[in-house]
């Protein structure tokens, strides 16, 4: 083994988390004419929104939907 053996495997695992870290700043698909990332926003009536918010206060305390919805980003 190298002395320098353990310096060349940390940066080996830096540049790996590196490249983990940056892949996930992405706002684009690599596929040619491919959509963002991220999905479409879509905008609800306020009428549907209000039904919605009614439907999740029946739900039980500790609900695992509501707390699906809360991390939700």
């Amino acid at each position: 083994m190298k002395p320098n053996d353990g310096c060349s495997k940390l940066r080996r695992v830096a540049l790996v988390l590196a490249t983990i870290w940056l892949s996930g700043c992405a706002t684009v698909s690599s596929d040619v004419g491919g959509q963002g990332t991220c999905p479409p926003v879509v905008e609800y009536r306020r009428e549907f929104q209000a039904r919605a918010a009614e439907e999740l206060a029946l739900l039980p305390e500790g609900s695992t939907v509501a707390e699906m919805l809360a991390d939700s980003p």
